[in-house]
């Protein structure tokens, strides 16, 4: 069964341009992934299709009403549940949270504007909030597909190496390892000896050690958030050292 995506956005089109190609157009072709828009422009009242309105208790900016959000929501009994807001106050979006959704049957996203949302449509309509960032972007169909990419990428067959998924930056709540290709050397940059030995064994443990001093680096929330290194790792660390930025790597 595939998986199914809903989207309530103002701009359809540009949620189904983006989800054509890539990694995305792939799995929708190979039917691992479904795709549903809905236009809640489309389920306000008036000649103008008004959406938005000024917020009471005055300020800059317009609010997104309840009325057509709901209506939207309401009018088809198959928009898979969670419903999620994109929103700037929601929980961070992380590779937990889309390893949850790809497990799920399905998920339905709702795409804001202007000033966001009018609250009633989020205690009436909305299950779950998720921000991509501590930033504000003009609308959420950016969000939208940041979503869609990092949870569908995770679907078996998705990929062309599933293996891939289960290497990559906070699938083992650490940063990816650096990565090197030919030529051997470049501008002075030689690739580390370790990759090219073709022991697996040793490679594996290298890269490793170099996810863990990445993330210490860049990162050490993830490794607090790990409750530090395990005997084993700190065994790895002693083994390789770190490589220096810059500096011929061997």
């Amino acid at each position: 069964m595939s998986l199914r995506i809903d989207v309530l956005t103002l701009f359809p089109e540009a949620i189904e341009s983006y989800a054509t190609t890539s990694v995305l157009g792939r799995a929708r072709e190979k039917s691992i992934w479904e795709l549903h828009l809905h236009d809640f422009r489309e389920f306000s009242e008036g000649n103008h299709h008004s959406v938005d309105d000024t917020p009471y208790g005055g300020g800059a900016g317009m609010v997104l009403r309840a009325e057509p959000i709901m209506r939207a929501l309401e009018s088809d009994p198959s928009i898979p549940r969670p419903v999620i807001a994109l929103t700037p106050s929601g929980e961070p979006l992380s590779h937990t949270i889309a390893k949850e959704l790809s497990s799920a049957a399905g998920f339905t996203l709702l795409c804001g504007r202007y000033e966001g949302f009018d609250q009633r449509a989020l205690d009436l309509g909305v299950d779950r909030e998720i921000s991509v960032g501590d930033f504000v972007l003009a609308g959420g169909e950016l969000a939208a597909l940041c979503v869609i990419e990092s949870v569908v990428r995770l679907l078996p067959g998705a990929l062309g190496n599933d293996s891939s998924s289960e290497e990559e930056s906070f699938a083992e709540g650490l940063l990816e390892y650096p990565h090197f290709t030919k030529p051997a050397e470049f501008r002075g940059l030689e690739v580390p000896e370790v990759l090219r030995s073709g022991d697996h064994a040793r490679i594996a443990r290298w890269r490793q050690a170099q996810a863990i001093r990445l993330t210490q680096s860049r990162r050490p929330d993830l490794i607090a958030r790990r409750g530090g290194l395990s005997e084993a790792e700190e065994r790895i660390l002693k083994e390789f050292p770190a490589l220096e930025p810059g500096a011929p790597r061997g």
